[in-house]
């Protein structure tokens, strides 16, 4: 562990020229020890903080929306268009709620892949009132079976609600 430090030391103070480095015989030992010694705690407690991380309260953490929070519920979440062809385009929208007391904001909607692209609505829903988000599917030469996600972003618990596509896509020309 110290030689890797040492290592990482000499190469930062090679390339960045800021101090001493074994290329330069009249440099003093004693302020490339305590650079090695500041550089090799660091590292140290680096690795202390990754490994104190605990996954599941980081995420958790990160689904908590700031503001009003508020509830919504989609219609239907899933969607399979069958069997369709590449090039085309499939479309899909997906009706949701706002069913909690305060206005739903959708912050993103994001496709797993740029052949899913969604469309939501950038005003905020009031309670009780519906809304619509928009999925267009275009395979391109994308063939057999095929699951697609968009992710959406809303001041919800959970911050994120995920809305899938499927399909299965035949080469073109193949016919239906």
């Amino acid at each position: 562990m110290f030689i890797a430090a040492l290592l990482v030391v000499n190469t930062v103070i090679l390339v960045t020229d800021d101090g001493p480095s074994y290329a330069d015989p009249s440099a003093d030992r004693a302020s490339f020890e305590r650079t090695a010694a500041v550089s090799a705690n660091n590292v140290k407690q680096k690795k202390a903080a990754m490994e104190s991380v605990d996954p599941l309260k980081t995420t958790a953490s990160k689904t908590a929306p700031a503001g009003p929070v508020t509830t919504m519920e989609f219609a239907e979440t899933n969607h399979d268009f069958g069997t369709i062809t590449q090039d085309s385009e499939n479309t899909k929208v997906f009706s949701f709620t706002n069913t909690g007391t305060e206005p739903l904001i959708i912050e993103n909607a994001k496709g797993s892949c740029g052949c899913t692209v969604p469309e939501y609505p950038k005003e905020p829903i009031p309670p009780g009132e519906q809304g619509e988000i928009k999925v267009v599917y275009k395979p391109g030469k994308q063939k057999n079976a095929q699951s697609k996600n968009v992710t959406i972003t809303a001041n919800t618990l959970p911050e994120k609600s995920v809305l899938t596509i499927k399909a299965n896509v035949l080469e073109a020309g193949a016919g239906i």
